[in-house]
């Protein structure tokens, strides 16, 4: 019978050879563009705390509710008086609400970024075939999707109770679609607000803090110095004046090219020309968002 003979080694030698199994993956390799999608997607779920845990659900369902309650009581109030027109023009719901968008967009910046910075999951992303402009196109897709949801709903809810309540479907048609352009500048400019803010520190409580601070500060300053730009007569620095509020902004555009009616005091909102730099300064504003993200996300991934 045959003996098996041992092995023998060099002294020192612990070269070891071990199969454990380990496997070539011979699978779909399916790239950036899945990576991109499956990270919209996520990043859009966990906006409204969809496959996360119940606690994770209560404040954005909240929010969504207090948005589109308001909307469903002016519909039903449509319907039962058999009214003209509705209580609010679609271009000035999202305006009127303009306190519940903040606290969603407060609540969601963070969560969105801050818990890959707080726990240095960036880089992991970047070793796989993602690049920082694929995360940032889809944190920021995300997040603009989610405040559009949020402020579009509402929307939809007055334009399906104005066609039950029998209005004119032409008019109630064009308003939607202006209300529906206004809420996406709204959307992009705000999520790229919210983004940058909520980069630039990993806890998430100084997240929110900074941009309800950011939205709150801004567009209360803005109406106080229109109030007095009012009260002294010197009505022209109104539309300058709103410039400088992301809320104003918006109100600005619409006013001017949406046909809305201006919440600025005394109804006095900006001129066509005056308009055209709302509308630039919007634009400039989403584009160097996605600029300071990008520039963010560079030096976070090294």
């Amino acid at each position: 019978m045959a003996v098996e003979q041992p092995v023998t080694t060099a002294p020192g030698d612990q070269t070891r050879i071990h199969n454990i199994g380990y496997r070539a993956y011979d699978g779909p390799r399916l790239g950036r563009a899945y990576a991109r999608r499956s990270l919209y997607s996520q990043s859009l779920r966990g906006s409204y705390g969809l496959g996360r845990s119940v606690k994770s659900k209560v404040l954005p369902m909240l929010l969504f509710a207090v948005m589109c309650v308001p909307a469903a009581i002016m519909v039903a109030v449509a319907v039962a008086t058999r009214a003209d027109d509705l209580p609010v023009d679609y271009t000035r719901y999202a305006i009127m609400m303009q306190a519940v968008i903040s606290l969603y967009l407060a609540a969601q910046a963070p969560q969105s970024v801050s818990r890959d910075l707080r726990f240095k999951t960036v880089p992991l992303y970047f070793s796989r075939p993602i690049e920082a402009a694929d995360y940032v196109r889809a944190k920021y897709a995300a997040l603009a999707s989610a405040v559009f949801v949020l402020t579009a709903a509402p929307l939809l809810l007055l334009y399906a109770g104005a066609l039950l309540a029998k209005l004119d479907f032409a008019d109630q048609t064009k308003g939607f679609a202006q209300g529906l352009v206004s809420v996406t500048l709204l959307s992009l400019l705000l999520a790229g607000i919210g983004l940058v803010i909520a980069s630039v520190t990993p806890r998430r409580g100084f997240g929110i803090a900074a941009v309800i601070a950011v939205l709150t500060i801004s567009y209360g300053a803005v109406s106080t110095l229109q109030a007095i730009a009012d009260a002294q007569g010197t009505s022209d620095a109104i539309a300058w004046i709103g410039l400088f509020s992301p809320v104003s902004l918006i109100d600005g555009v619409q006013s001017a090219f949406l046909g809305a009616v201006s919440t600025f005091p005394g109804g006095i909102g900006p001129t066509a020309a005056e308009g055209a730099v709302y509308l630039v300064v919007t634009l400039g504003l989403i584009a160097a968002s996605y600029g300071l993200l990008m520039r963010r996300y560079k030096k976070v991934g090294l």
